[in-house]
């Protein structure tokens, strides 16, 4: 459902993203890791079409994202870290725009929401301003809205910013349970954990490049350590320091 075939993107003399190759089937949940600064928000903008590649192509459930953007954005979602949502409206007005926008019917949008809305805790927020609500309910409001047009694809980055244990938990869970339905995921996180908890296959991109890919325990092997994956994380990302001359402080 998402296939990226040499990917390269440069912003002057900085390669962010540097030929990368992948294929996520349908319905698998995918997790991309990576230290800062390693090309995991500029591949996910790519996809999301929103980046034009230097070379290479992107194609989401089939279609190319550049010469067949609409096919490929009307089977995507795309919820990024720090979503933008319109501060004046209400969340439900915000739902109800977002399921106009997918040419979703007054009757499929209160379908749709029926059970994600309660699920998600935002029963009490629906009639008030977006603007007056906390980062974690606007993240949440967010993911709502686009999940209600039952989405082939689902690319998330971070999607854990701002949430609580207990709502970071119902994230997991619907992700989860909609991939197992046929839904694509594709996720972006610093944390290892809900990497490891919930990925079907996990992607570790440093420098631009993806350096590893497969399964928690295909990780440990490739990285040659065992135990915790934060160890094969931190084996596969090394990175060769030289060494440093003892600064000089002023007496």
């Amino acid at each position: 459902m998402i296939e990226l075939n040499h990917l390269v993107k440069r912003f002057g003399s900085l390669t962010a993203v540097d030929d990368i190759c992948l294929t996520v089937p349908q319905g698998e949940f995918f997790a991309v890791l990576g230290p800062n600064a390693a090309g995991k928000t500029t591949t996910i903008k790519i996809i999301a079409g929103l980046l034009k590649p230097t070379s290479g192509t992107a194609k989401v459930a089939g279609f190319d994202i550049l010469t067949q953007a609409f096919e490929a954005k009307r089977r995507l979602a795309y919820v990024p870290d720090f979503p933008f949502l319109y501060d004046k409206l209400t969340p439900w007005e915000f739902l109800r725009f977002m399921g106009q926008l997918f040419r979703m019917s007054e009757g499929d949008i209160q379908k749709s929401t029926r059970d994600l809305i309660p699920r998600f805790n935002l029963e009490a927020f629906l009639s008030k301003p977006i603007e007056g609500l906390s980062h974690g309910t606007r993240q949440r409001v967010a993911i709502v809205a686009a999940l209600m047009h039952n989405p082939e694809v689902f690319v998330i980055d971070e999607p854990m910013v701002g949430l609580d244990p207990h709502h970071s938990r119902v994230v997991k869970d619907v992700l989860k349970e909609r991939s197992l339905n046929g839904m694509t995921v594709f996720l972006s996180t610093h944390q290892l954990s809900v990497a490891e908890e919930v990925a079907d296959r996990i992607g570790i991109i440093h420098q631009g490049k993806l350096a590893a890919i497969g399964t928690p325990e295909e990780l440990r092997k490739q990285s040659g350590v065992s135990g915790a994956l934060e160890e094969a994380f931190l084996a596969i990302t090394a990175e060769e320091r030289a060494p440093q001359e003892t600064p000089v402080l002023p007496g």
